[in-house]
Parts: C-alpha cells; structure tokens; sequence
C-alpha cells in the first residue's frame, strides 16, 4: 500500500488499467473496487472517483456517498501506522481519554489527522469488542488492551524506532 499522495499520470496507468480488468462495468462491484483502491492507496483519490463514476456509469455524488459513508474508506492519505483509541463506555470510563490526549499531545495532530512525515494517523472509534481488555487502543487493527498512557508511549516509541533505522 501506498501512503503518500499518487503520482496520478503513472498510478492512473497501471493500476486503474489492471481495475478495470479485473472487474465488469457493474454497479455491484462498486464496494469491491474502492477496497481495492483503499489498499492500493491507502485512501480514495478523487481522481480515481471520477474514474470509477465513468466505467461504472455511476455518479460522483454516489460514488462519494459511499466513500463517506463507510468508516474503511478514506478521501485523506493514511498514514503508515493508524492509531485507533476506543472512547466507549467502557474504555472511556476506564480512562482512554487520558490515552487520546496523550497521543494528540505527543503526535501533535487531532483524531482524523496524519502525521506530516505519513507515518500516523489518529482515529477513535467507539468500540473494538474488546470490553473486558478496557481501556484499549490499536495499531494497524493490533489490539493492545488495558492500556495506559505508559503502554502508549512504550509503542510509539518502538514505532518510532523501527522507523529511524
């Protein structure tokens, strides 16, 4: 998967060439296509929209009806390491707030925001099914249960460090 922004001339090309191979014309495979551009991308680039609405003969506004609608798909580049902290009940009584202001704090960037260098993204959600692990936050869908903002800290810097090496 790609994380930075698509050189669209080359990407277009090859990738979107291999799609409509891949695939019939139908409205049905509209779901199926965006996971795979989701993959390859790590969101879902407008140009790649207008692309789908014409061999699908589908609509813009339907097309990013779709998009927006399901939590998989993103219209913003991912970054390499997507942080999800749970703030349901169970989680936020347990403390996950305390794990989200320390991860905004630490990243300096707000829940729907990548990091500028693409390696994080900030997500909450309101429920992993992890309950009885409260509170939880997860890497990558990795679920790290009864967390703390040490156990935080302690991942971020083992990404930090994969990463510098």
């Amino acid at each position: 998967m790609e994380n930075n922004k698509c050189d669209c001339k080359k990407e277009k090309d090859l990738f979107l060439e291999k799609l409509f191979q891949e695939y019939l014309p139908e409205k049905d495979n509209l779901i199926q296509m965006l996971n795979d551009v989701q993959e390859h991308y790590g969101y879902v680039p407008m140009h790649v929209q207008k692309e789908l609405s014409e061999f699908l003969k589908i609509p813009m506004a339907e097309i990013y009806g779709v998009v927006t609608f399901y939590s998989r798909f993103s219209l913003e580049p991912q970054g390499k390491y997507k942080i999800s902290v749970c703030l349901g009940t169970a989680c936020f009584v347990k403390g996950s707030q305390k794990i989200m202001d320390r991860l905004t704090d630490r990243l300096k960037i707000e829940p729907g925001q990548t990091t500028k260098d693409g390696l994080f993204t900030i997500e909450q959600t309101r429920c992993v099914g992890a309950c009885g692990l409260a509170p939880v936050f997860t890497v990558n869908g990795e679920v790290y249960g009864k967390a703390s903002v040490q156990k935080l800290d302690e991942v971020l810097d083992k990404l930090i460090e994969s990463e510098s090496k």
